[in-house]
């Protein structure tokens, strides 16, 4: 199966998180003829694949998922977004670009590094999740890692598909990702009737002047590899439908993307002294989703800016924009994290696509990743 047909096979699957549906029974059925173990872990309501080659010298892993979100309305695409059908020139369709089209370009690369290298000189791994893009409690990919670290197994060079790429394949590399702090805040005040404002305490006026400080707050300034943390407010409610009652109640989701200059606890700690200044009672409910981590210039980094350079001509722009992603598991143990992907202009849109010409460029520079990691280890 080439790497077109695994991807459109993908692709068919409605695999959305945190359900597999069966895309590991179509990878496992590629690499077991090459030689890989594989194990299977179930975790809460997803699972993960491990699949390993080789039982000597440093590990690299490629990391990645083959979840998906859903399509959002199917009437809108241009062709149905589990069909993979090929649209002037391009694979249209769920998970193209995130992220079973590297998914399948990766192992196409495996192939054919394996053709030609069938005793290389280091261990290949394949860590891929059911849930990346879904929620924590039905589990994630840290399960897995922490028992690997617990076995003192550890993974030296890790390479995560997503889609990294900003106009051209392998244009941008990146290399670490801000951590992600939620909170679910309720502020508590007193329902009443609006015509008597001595009677009543509410919590809509009063977030106001703590929105406006939340917002002008300067919560760091990054340093030279990171922006400045920033503060987002994601959704607020309050009040009862009616016109002439003022809410006892308003209930606000927020996030933080923050820089290794800020911790979650100095984060919380501040948040909560603004919160005092205001005359409500208030409950908040935090969720920390991943801390700051950052690979900086390594071998690996090296390895990848060489290989680039002998594909593209050139090498790839550093940076650690974006969101979170898979890498945030893998780095604490000491892992070398690097994310090389497709290109993200359509991912999670309407009509999410990769072209056919990137898919052959991707497969070829992950090939001379593993060819180059072979040459400096040997």
């Amino acid at each position: 199966m080439s790497a077109l047909e695994l991807a459109q096979s993908l692709i068919k699957i409605k695999s959305v998180s945190p359900n597999d549906e069966g895309c590991f029974d179509l990878i496992e059925a590629q690499l077991i003829p090459l030689g890989f173990a594989i194990e299977r872990v179930p975790e809460l309501n997803c699972e993960t694949l491990l699949a390993k080659f080789g039982d000597s010298g440093k590990v690299f892993c490629f990391l990645g998922h083959t979840d998906i979100v859903p399509s959002g309305p199917e009437e809108e695409w241009a062709s149905p977004p589990f069909e993979a059908n090929i649209v002037d020139g391009e694979l249209i369709g769920r998970g193209a670009a995130d992220m079973k089209g590297s998914v399948a370009v990766f192992i196409e690369a495996l192939k054919k590094f394996l053709k030609e290298h069938p005793k290389p000189n280091f261990q290949i791994w394949i860590m891929l999740t059911s849930n990346e893009e879904g929620e924590p409690e039905d589990g994630k990919i840290d399960t897995l890692i922490n028992s690997l670290t617990a076995k003192k197994e550890f993974i030296d060079y890790c390479l995560v598909g997503e889609a990294s790429s900003s106009q051209n394949v392998g244009d941008v590399l990146r290399v670490g990702r801000r951590g992600s702090l939620s909170g679910n805040l309720k502020l508590i005040g007193k329902q009443g009737h609006v015509a008597y404002p001595q009677k009543v305490l509410s919590p809509i006026l009063e977030a106001g002047p703590i929105i406006n400080e939340l917002k002008n707050t300067e919560w760091d300034k990054g340093n030279k590899f990171f922006d400045p943390t920033s503060f987002q407010i994601s959704n607020i409610e309050s009040g009862t439908g009616a016109t002439n009652v003022v809410p006892g109640n308003l209930t606000m989701l927020f996030n933080f993307r923050f820089s290794p200059e800020s911790t979650a606890e100095s984060l919380q700690e501040r948040f909560v002294n603004i919160l005092k200044k205001s005359k409500c009672e208030f409950e908040i409910d935090w969720t920390l989703s991943a801390n700051p981590y950052l690979t900086e210039k390594t071998d690996f980094l090296s390895m990848i800016q060489t290989a680039l350079k002998k594909i593209n001509g050139e090498e790839a722009v550093v940076n650690n924009g974006g969101g979170t992603s898979d890498g945030r598991w893998v780095s604490p143990s000491g892992s070398e994290v690097i994310e090389l992907g497709p290109i993200n202009k359509t991912i999670h849109q309407i009509d999410e696509k990769i072209s056919l010409e990137d898919l052959e460029k991707l497969q070829e520079i992950y090939q001379q990743i593993l060819i180059e990691i072979n040459n400096l280890i040997r």
